[in-house]
């Protein structure tokens, strides 16, 4: 073997790898995130070997202590990485035998790069995933908070935006806390078949060593081991689980963005951001932009882009493992990233809006938004619904010719459209009376809100 042909693995080669393949094929510029998985599962694996009398306790203590110092010099920055050893597998590998000698080379024992690889992305993601449900978490506690706050503060709920029936702002946001919770739980399903452990598959027919995989995975707290070599290094299917639950994440919180935009607008004005998540014009000085929101509602194109990344990485690929599946680290990342960093400001965002009540109240009293109730009012004097509902649609006619609301309407203007309407309409033309009468669980009413808010919080509690 030539000096300079790859030390770990270059036996049977006569002559080096091309520079330019080497730089091509090397993975260590980007998986270098991962070196706390891989030393974590490198100890595992070396207490697993000495159980299983592959390793003395000497080299087992040797190769840990080894491996802390590496960690440390790594977290201080002053670990040097090396393109020609192209991951980060090898480099602590290497690092570790030039530390402690020729032990070192004895931490590979029955086990390979690719069950390696896929046991550190899984803990890796697995890590990951810990870390966006807590930011899911403190993102629905501070929408039940300002929830709560505004119980009671009336606004225009839309179809098509278009002006529909009057809700609370309280209500609205509740909303979007529902669609954070099937997240949760899309999540934490994720988890629960990424926890599955590779190792001991090796490359991709386990080993004749007499390895205990139930050990390596209590160690390293996996759920199980994966059932099949073949499968345990080949399967990417939690990579791409993970990033399309992101894309459902990122979907909800482009819907969340656009309402905030509008809200934002002069059009709707019906919030106010702090300057602290807003951004001005370089030319007009009027200008105060909602650049989180629009930046989120962007975000969402790179992570369903990774989705479908990997989707076609692993389109046809034939069992095992293949180089391939090398491309299914940056925009696994780069999704993580992306997720944490829009969960990050939104959370420190949104329990910081200010709602403008006055406007939010005015653009309910515009649209004619009370006709459902005054349906409602009628067939509950005993009209058909669907005569009730032309009733109701001749009089929203004639107050747009007269340029009235219904609430704005006299008795005898109302009557002129049916006998059955009396005085006591007006008891259901009002906001607040149209809010407070869809009292029911998942209704309107602020009764109801304030008890969605506790039930909110008491799932919450659930997960500490």
């Amino acid at each position: 073997m030539s000096d300079k042909t790859n030390q770990q693995w270059g036996g049977r080669f006569n002559e080096p790898t091309d520079a330019f393949v080497a730089r091509f094929t090397a993975s260590v510029e980007f998986d270098q995130r991962m070196y706390m998985q891989d030393i974590r599962g490198s100890i595992a694996h070396a207490k697993m070997l000495t159980k299983a009398g592959v390793l003395s306790e000497t080299e087992r203590d040797d190769i840990i202590r080894g491996l802390g110092e590496i960690r440390v010099e790594i977290e201080r920055g002053e670990f040097e990485w090396s393109i020609e050893l192209e991951d980060v597998h090898m480099n602590i590998e290497a690092a570790l035998t030039k530390k402690i000698g020729i032990t070192g080379k004895k931490l590979h024992t029955g086990r390979s790069r690719n069950d390696q690889v896929a046991t550190d992305i899984r803990l890796y993601l697995r890590d990951e995933i810990d870390l966006i449900l807590s930011e899911i978490t403190r993102l629905q506690q501070g929408l039940l908070e300002i929830a709560e706050r505004e119980a009671d503060t009336i606004m225009p709920g839309f179809t098509h935006l278009q002006t529909a029936q009057p809700v609370t702002f309280g209500h609205h946001l509740l909303a979007w806390f529902e669609m954070l919770s099937r997240d949760f739980g899309r999540f934490e399903d994720c988890r629960e078949r990424a926890n599955i452990m590779p190792l001991g598959a090796a490359a991709l027919a386990g080993t004749t060593y007499p390895i205990q995989r139930d050990y390596t995975c209590e160690l390293l707290e996996f759920s199980a081991p994966a059932e099949n070599s073949l499968d345990a290094v080949s399967d990417r299917d939690f990579a791409i689980e993970f990033c399309s639950a992101s894309s459902i994440l990122l979907m909800h919180m482009t819907r969340m963005s656009e309402e905030l935009v509008l809200w934002t607008s002069a059009q709707f004005d019906f919030i106010n951001l702090p300057d602290r998540f807003c951004t001005g014009s370089s030319i007009m000085p009027q200008k105060k932009n909602p650049d989180v929101p629009e930046l989120v509602r962007g975000k969402s194109g790179r992570v369903y882009g990774h989705l479908m990344s990997l989707l076609t990485l692993m389109k046809s690929q034939p069992l095992a493992y293949n180089k391939d599946n090398q491309e299914d680290k940056e925009p696994l990342f780069d999704a993580i990233d992306t997720v944490k960093g829009c969960l990050r400001a939104f959370a420190d965002m949104v329990p910081a809006l200010e709602s403008k009540k006055e406007s939010m109240r005015a653009a309910a009293l515009r649209g004619f938004s009370t006709a459902t109730d005054l349906a409602d009012y009628l067939v509950r004097k005993g009209m058909p619904f669907r005569d009730a509902h032309e009733v109701v649609g001749k009089s929203v006619a004639y107050g747009i010719e007269q340029n009235k609301d219904l609430g704005e309407m006299t008795l005898d203007e109302l009557v002129q459209f049916s006998d059955t309407i009396e005085a006591d309409v007006f008891e259901v033309l009002t906001l607040e009376g149209s809010v407070a009468a869809r009292d029911h669980i998942g209704g309107t009413a602020p009764d109801q809100v304030r008890a969605a808010v506790k039930r909110g919080q008491s799932k919450l509690a659930e997960r500490t």
